[in-house]
């Protein structure tokens, strides 16, 4: 029996790549379904991306697609997601339609390579790393990101890297700096 633990699911960032590019990344890493969780699958500056055409584009060349911004999406038509003016995460992860959307990717076929896809190239200014990668880890699933250049990053070393650009790696909850948890 497989278990969550043993399954995988990657994430991408479409960019300003062309289609082409895209399709290739997914090919690389054996990629058989594509999970859109955009809230909005739109863009006058790449409408190559555009949900219609990417979701044409994608049978075409034999990967599903299937939309799921309105579950696993970043952005919410509902006010009290928001907190001056910025999301609240949390807040949507506690919505029913959410966790919906992650039983979605968490009942799909075991040997069924699946990608969540959102517009960032960088994972680390997206919420599929933010958002929804950290939900499907607490629920036991391996999750690693696709890079621009084809590289995997696992979510472990996305978020390591996080710590080390915000500099709260470097921070002890206890005042220390070299680690022993003790002042000074």
């Amino acid at each position: 029996m497989t278990r969550a633990r043993d399954r995988v699911v990657f994430t991408v960032g479409h960019s300003n790549h062309p289609v082409e590019w895209l399709e290739e990344l997914l090919r690389m890493h054996r990629v058989a379904s594509l999970a859109d969780v955009r809230s909005s699958p739109y863009s006058r500056f790449n409408p190559q991306f555009n949900r219609d055409a990417l979701a044409e584009w994608m049978q075409k060349v034999g990967i599903a697609y299937e939309f799921m911004g309105r579950e696993l999406g970043g952005r919410s038509d509902d006010p009290a997601d928001y907190a001056e003016g910025r999301i609240r995460y949390d807040r949507l992860a506690a919505k029913p339609a959410f966790k919906i959307g992650l039983e979605r990717i968490l009942r799909r076929p075991p040997n069924e390579r699946t990608v969540l896809l959102c517009a960032e190239k960088e994972p680390l200014d997206c919420h599929r790393t933010l958002l929804v990668a950290p939900a499907l880890v607490d629920r036991g699933m391996r999750v690693q990101h696709i890079l621009a250049d084809g590289t995997l990053e696992s979510h472990d070393q996305a978020m390591d890297r996080l710590l080390e650009t915000t500099g709260l790696k470097q921070a002890s909850l206890f005042g220390s700096t070299d680690g022993s948890g003790r002042d000074g």
